[in-house]
């Protein structure tokens, strides 16, 4: 069984969280908000969700932004999102979306140790729908994982081949939800220009 690290040549059922959906729900929020410099803080490259980020990212920014995306790979922690977080704010995003809440709780550090605040300057949005996100200050805007789907997908495939029944292969993707919550707001007037 593989989670989240669907490869063609493994012989196994795999399902995954669409990782292309996540960000393009991510995107199109703060879009709406009218954020136009989005930066994206996930993990290293040698984890596929990440790949796959960074992959849809680069596309959908190419549709409507010319410069180099804003992209800035390190660790899914505290610490990496913080490293990401002043890597991003450097670049002059007025938006950042993580490839974890706990990278995401790095990036809010970042931004107050810049003397900004999140939302007001700089929306943040997280991925996993931890539920510390609801209790942090702000409160977190996450895309949720549909945990209980994958759950569901998983059993039900190792129950089929434990009994000797050859699951289908390839991947099972689950599209994830946004959670909206305190961390996202309208981009300021002239908050987009680059440094």
């Amino acid at each position: 069984m593989v989670v989240n690290g669907y490869r063609e040549e493994i012989d196994a059922p795999s399902v995954s969280t669409n990782e292309a959906a996540a960000v393009r729900t991510a995107l199109n929020h703060l879009r709406q908000l009218g954020h136009q410099r989005v930066g994206l803080a996930t993990g290293q490259s040698r984890y596929l969700p990440s790949r796959c980020k960074v992959t849809e990212f680069r596309a959908q920014v190419a549709e409507f932004d010319t410069d180099e995306p804003a992209i800035e790979q390190t660790w899914f922690s505290v610490e990496g999102g913080e490293l990401a977080g002043r890597r991003l704010l450097e670049r002059g995003v007025t938006a950042v979306i993580c490839g974890s809440d706990m990278m995401a709780l790095g990036v809010v550090k970042a931004v107050e140790q810049q003397g900004l605040s999140v939302p007001s300057d700089v929306s943040v949005i997280g991925y996993d729908g931890s539920l510390l996100t609801q209790h942090t200050s702000p409160a977190l805007t996450t895309v949720r994982q549909d945990l209980n789907g994958l759950s569901a997908a998983i059993v039900h495939a190792l129950t089929e081949e434990i009994a000797g029944h050859r699951h289908p292969r390839g991947d099972l993707l689950f599209d994830p939800e946004l959670v909206v919550r305190a961390s996202t707001a309208p981009a300021r007037p002239g908050a987009a220009k680059r440094p």
